[in-house]
């Protein structure tokens, strides 16, 4: 594929501004973009007019002005139209669309464009998900949020969406063609929490039987979805064929060349069809064949066959080999596929990939038949290293976000300016495009909304500028308390380091003394002190936007985090005081972390996006029977929990501070280990905190395998109300005054 250096889009865009515009089209009259319009603007859709234009030199373009009394939204498909509309809710209307609040409030008369508004993106792809956002925040959703999210994609400009639902049903079909009988596949699928790394060739049948109900309906699903975002103009990235069998295929198939792999993270081994068995591209065909029967096709197809396995040899022959028949599989079936590959490995296992290695798997596929993806560019840009990956195109993505924790993190100012350092850089090769790949989503909103500013610029941008226009844009007012807030956040929660996503509280580990715990990672890379300074200035403020959606979210964060920050100095203490055998301060600081407990639940319960009651309740809500209803529970307590059985080294990897969660597992966890631990220093007998651990996973697990324990599945309480009361009880404790 030939990309089009900088110098040339602003050429190009300067001879179409002093030359003649493009031929303009009619729109269909109820077209998606229309639907879209409609849905987010409600009863002011008459006052626009959606209008075509062609692309310039192959790249997407839109154009806004105002024409006769209406606000024209011009572009060369639904994405660009809905991107020209959001241009405007932002720039003229002052208003910021986000998983908050997707509904735009408009005035009786609009603001006016008084100067054509003309924008092309320096981008053709811009790349949106990850396999792992499909489980740790997708997994339950219905149409109607799939929707929402569409619409949010295209007024984003997004065009390059990953599309995995409704897979398991093609997989189905597939191998019952094999010969398989659904009793047998029943060891293979895994439950909805766990397709990804079904997919990706880590785990089989984890949290199953998967119901034939859930095959049929989210195929259903699928076609809605890949049908809208066609409509839209987006082009679907769907899955391909990577080897990953059910485990009874040794016996279906004898000879057939298998490996026994392990993910190494406490599940049974997996089997991976090795590429040079004559079946590879046998069962990869009728894959790609029955997923097109049913989903049709856009010829890009994502596969990762060593995502986090690592390949048994570094001979570049053999890797050379696997790639090319990894093509092979899908272009004998698609002549025109092209092969979209997560860089994830690259980063993840980097002491096997080296640049003879990495040359070695892209060296059989054509330069144009290949899209890498560098998965975790704001943090560890892959490309950097290994020569832009070689001549291969490719897109530069932030992934953010691990494990679907919330945490408030992110890394504004490389967001702000890495993807247009990389688009100017003469090393960036065949830079393609830009793209999130977080591994959860519906958090930290600024981060995606900074990020997403670079679709239609090709310069840095200037963070602060854009802080104070984010703000004004999501309160609907300027305050100057809000701007000095945002600011304090740019330098605290959003400076973040180069580990694996945000600092968690230690509330959500197991109980320990550690100032860290199993994967739950504490460090702070500021001083909460400073963080405490910007919540103070929203709560002096909150009064004044309590009515506003996207700042009552904000605040219940805010304190959220700061009181999870809490939490670690107050643990240091009970620490402290057990090594000291002093039983009154243990039992004192106890007491205040269990409190502390309960008032993060009180805070977050008052938003709906912390609560646990709302995720299980979604779960539950896709079962036909008791018994289904009851496996897509579990899914969603354990994935959220331990992440696999009582032993699971993955326990607290997706960790969440949810309402709910924090006051039936985290806060009982708590109260049992400083029960044991009192009784210890009571006796003077040193705890035996082996065995301890051994009872808290017993109970652990009992709490993952009960059901129907009526959580709430809708907030409780005013946001501004339970801030200001938790604020006055924590303010002075927490700035450091006693």
């Amino acid at each position: 594929m030939k990309i089009l250096k900088p110098i040339l889009y602003l050429g190009a865009i300067v001879i179409l501004l002093t030359g003649c515009a493009p031929e303009k089209k009619e729109k269909q009259p109820d077209d998606a973009a229309t639907a879209l319009l409609k849905r987010v603007v409600k009863d002011k859709a008459d006052a626009f007019v959606i209008e075509y234009i062609d692309q310039e030199n192959g790249f997407d373009v839109f154009e806004l002005e105002s024409t006769s009394g209406k606000i024209v939204l011009r572009g060369n498909n639904g994405v660009a139209v809905a991107s020209a509309l959001n241009y405007y809710l932002k720039n003229y209307c002052h208003q910021e669309m986000s998983w908050n609040d997707m509904e735009a409030e408009l005035g009786e008369s609009l603001q006016i464009v008084a100067t054509k508004v003309r924008k092309v993106t320096p981008y053709k792809y811009r790349y949106y998900l990850n396999y792992c956002t499909f489980n740790y925040t997708m997994a339950w959703w219905n149409w109607d949020r799939w929707q929402q999210e569409i619409d949010w994609m295209a007024l984003n400009g997004i065009n390059m969406p990953l599309a995995l639902t409704g897979e398991e049903a093609i997989w189905r079909d597939v191998y019952r063609k094999l010969g398989f009988t659904d009793k047998e596949l029943e060891a293979f699928f895994s439950g909805p929490s766990y397709f990804s790394w079904l997919w990706m060739g880590n785990i089989d049948g984890w949290g199953g039987p998967l119901p034939q109900h859930w095959m049929d309906t989210h195929k259903d699903l699928q076609k809605q979805i890949v049908a809208r975002e066609r409509s839209l103009g987006m082009t679907t990235v769907l899955p391909a064929f990577t080897g990953h069998v059910p485990p009874t295929f040794v016996q279906k198939f004898p000879n057939a060349k298998l490996k026994k792999t392990n993910w190494g993270a406490g599940f049974n081994d997996v089997y991976i069809l090795d590429a040079e068995d004559s079946l590879f591209e046998k069962i990869g065909a009728m894959f790609l064949e029955a997923q097109t029967k049913e989903y049709g096709t856009d010829h890009f197809y994502s596969a990762d066959t060593f995502n986090e396995n690592v390949p048994p040899t570094t001979d570049s022959t053999y890797l050379s080999n696997i790639s090319a028949k990894v093509y092979r599989s899908m272009a004998n079936t698609d002549p025109k596929a092209v092969w979209v590959m997560q860089g994830w490995m690259f980063h993840y296992n980097d002491e096997f990939w080296k640049p003879v290695q990495m040359q070695a798997l892209f060296a059989a596929i054509p330069d144009d038949k290949m899209i890498v993806l560098d998965l975790y560019s704001e943090s560890h840009p892959v490309w950097k290293t290994n020569d832009a990956y070689y001549g291969k195109p490719w897109i530069w993505n932030m992934l953010q976000n691990f494990g679907g924790n919330v945490g408030m993190f992110g890394r504004m100012s490389n967001v702000a300016a890495d993807p247009a350092a990389a688009l100017h850089d003469p090393k960036a090769g065949k830079l393609m495009g830009i793209g999130l790949t977080p591994e959860g989503n519906e958090q930290n909103p600024a981060l995606f909304a900074l990020m997403l500013e670079n679709v239609w610029r090709n310069e840095p941008v200037n963070v602060d500028d854009w802080l104070k226009g984010y703000a004004r844009r999501r309160y609907g007012a300027n305050n100057a308390a809000v701007i000095e807030a945002w600011g304090i956040l740019k330098n605290t929660v959003y400076s973040g380091r180069l580990g694996e996503g945000a600092s968690e509280s230690i509330i959500v580990a197991r109980p320990t003394f550690s100032i860290t715990g199993h994967r739950v990672l504490t460090r702070l890379d500021y001083d909460p002190q400073e963080l405490v300074k910007a919540w103070q200035l929203l709560v002096q403020v909150a009064d004044s936007f309590r009515t506003n959606e996207s700042f009552t979210y904000d605040l219940v964060d805010v304190t959220r985090q700061v009181l999870a920050n809490y939490a670690s100095p107050l643990q240091q203490r009970i620490a402290q005081a057990y090594q000291k055998k002093d039983k009154a301060a243990f039992h004192t600081y106890s007491q205040e972390f269990l409190t502390l407990i309960d008032d993060l639940d009180s805070v977050v319960a008052t938003r709906k996006e912390f609560l646990l009651g709302k995720w299980i309740d979604d779960a539950r809500s896709w079962g036909e029977t008791d018994d289904e209803k009851n496996i897509y529970e579990f899914n969603a307590r354990d994935l959220v929990t331990l992440w696999g059985d009582k032993n699971s080294e993955l326990h607290e990897y997706s960790n969440r501070q949810w309402a709910g969660l924090l006051k039936s597992f985290y806060k009982p966890r708590w109260e049992q280990f400083f029960t044991a631990i009192e009784s210890s220093i009571t006796t003077h007998k040193k705890a035996n905190l082996p065995a301890l651990e051994e009872k808290l996973k017993n109970w652990e697990w009992q709490w993952t395998t009960t059901t129907g324990n009526g959580f709430v599945t809708k907030p409780a309480g005013d946001p501004v109300d339970v801030v200001k009361s938790i604020f006055a009880k924590y303010h002075d404790r927490l700035a450091g005054k006693n």
